[in-house]
C-alpha cells in the first residue's frame, strides 16, 4: 500500500480544494455554466499536462482559456492557428543583427508566442501539419530548438487548444503523435436551457465583472509538485491499468467489442494519464488519495482520443465516447487487482 500524505501535504490539499472553489467563483463573473470543463481543465493543469477542448464555434471556449490565464495570473499568449502559420512564427526564428560594440554581425534568437506559461492555441486544426508538428517538442520537453541551440519555456507550461468539429470546413485532423500529446480532450457541449438564458441576459445586459487573480505560478507549481505525492492504492491503479488493457484489440483482456470495433486502444500513456489525472481530481476535491470514481470521471477526457475505432465501429454508429461507456461497463471496479506476473 502506498504511503499516507504527510502533515503539511494534507494541509496543503485543503489549501488545493479553498483555491479551486475560488477559481470556480471568479470563472463565474464571465463563463456560465461549463462546470464540467473548467474542471477537467485544471485536472489537466494541475497533472502537469495540456489539454485539448473541441466544440462548435460560439461556446465561448476561448474566452474560457483567456479568462482563466487572469485567475492564475500567468503570463498568456494567445496563437490564432491560420492555413498560412509558419513554424517559425509560433517557436521564433534567429535573426541576424550587428553588435553596436564589435560591429560585428551575429545571430539573435528573437522568442515566438510560445515563450509564456498558458498558450491559447486557438484552432489548431485550421493549420497544416507542419506547423501543428512545431509544437510537438514544446509541449512534450518544454523547450524548443532553434539553429541547434535548446530554448527552455517557462514554468509552469500549458498549451490549452482549441479546435472546430472535423466535420466543419477548412479543418486539418490533428496526427494521432501530437493528439497523444495532450493529456486531456475536453468536449465542450452546448448550454443548458437556463444556462442559455442566462448568457443572453448577461451579454446583451452589458454587466461585466473583473476577475482577480487567485493563484499564480509559485502556487500552480507546489500543487503540481503535491499531485505527484497523493497516494494511489493498487487497486485504483489496478482499475486503471485494466481499462486501457481491455482497450486493446487481440489483448487477452479485450472484450468481444473491442476486437470487433477497435482499430487500435490506448498505449502505456493512458494508464499514466488516468492515474494521475484521478489523483489530480481528488486534490481539488479535497481528498488524499485516488479513487476509482475519480478515474472513472477522467475516463472519458483521458481516452477518447487514444482509442480509433474502426469502420465497423462506424458502419454500428459506435463512437469513441459509446466505446468507453462500454469499456468502463465491462471491466469490473470491485475486482481485486494485483501487480501481473512477470
Amino acid at each position: 500500500m502506498p504511503e499516507k500524505l504527510m502533515s503539511d501535504d494534507v494541509a496543503a490539499v485543503t489549501n488545493c480544494e479553498q483555491a479551486y472553489n475560488r477559481l470556480r467563483d471568479e470563472l463565474a463573473k464571465v463563463i456560465v455554466g461549463q462546470d464540467a470543463v473548467i474542471e477537467q481543465v485544471l485536472i489537466a493543469m494541475f497533472a502537469r499536462g495540456h489539454a485539448l477542448l473541441e466544440g462548435v464555434p460560439g461556446l465561448a471556449k476561448t474566452l474560457l482559456i483567456a479568462s482563466l490565464a487572469q485567475a492564475l495570473d500567468l503570463s498568456f499568449k494567445r496563437i490564432q492557428f491560420t492555413p498560412d502559420l509558419m513554424p517559425s512564427d509560433v517557436t521564433g526564428t534567429d535573426v541576424i543583427q550587428e553588435n553596436l560594440e564589435t560591429r560585428a554581425r551575429e545571430y539573435k534568437f528573437l522568442p515566438g508566442p510560445l515563450f509564456a506559461n498558458l498558450i491559447l492555441a486557438d484552432e489548431i486544426n485550421r493549420t497544416p501539419p507542419k506547423t501543428q508538428a512545431a509544437m510537438l517538442e514544446a509541449m512534450q520537453e518544454r523547450q524548443i530548438t532553434a539553429g541547434g541551440t535548446l530554448h527552455p519555456l517557462p514554468a509552469p507550461f500549458f498549451v490549452l487548444a482549441t479546435q472546430n468539429p472535423l466535420e466543419q470546413e477548412g479543418t486539418y485532423p490533428l496526427p494521432e503523435a501530437q493528439l497523444d500529446r495532450f493529456l486531456l480532450y475536453v468536449k465542450v457541449g452546448y448550454p443548458s436551457a437556463a444556462e442559455e438564458w442566462d448568457i443572453a441576459r448577461r451579454v446583451t445586459g452589458g454587466h461585466a465583472e473583473d476577475i482577480r487573480p487567485v493563484l499564480g505560478a509559485a502556487d500552480i507549481i507546489q500543487f503540481q509538485r503535491l499531485v505527484t505525492r497523493v497516494p494511489v492504492s493498487d487497486q485504483v491503479l489496478g482499475y486503471a491499468h485494466a481499462l486501457v488493457r481491455a482497450s486493446r484489440p487481440g489483448m487477452p483482456e479485450a472484450p468481444d467489442f473491442v476486437n470487433r470495433w477497435v482499430n487500435w486502444g490506448a498505449g502505456p500513456r493512458g494508464v499514466l494519464t488516468l492515474v494521475s489525472c484521478a489523483k489530480a481530481r481528488a486534490v481539488l476535491y479535497g481528498r488524499h488519495h485516488a479513487t476509482i470514481g475519480d478515474v472513472q470521471a477522467v475516463a472519458k477526457a483521458a481516452l477518447r482520443h487514444r482509442i480509433a475505432g474502426n469502420y465497423a465501429a462506424q458502419a454500428a454508429g459506435t463512437s469513441n465516447e459509446r466505446l468507453i461507456e462500454l469499456l468502463l461497463d465491462a471491466v469490473p471496479s470491485d475486482r481485486a487487482y494485483e501487480k501481473p506476473a512477470a
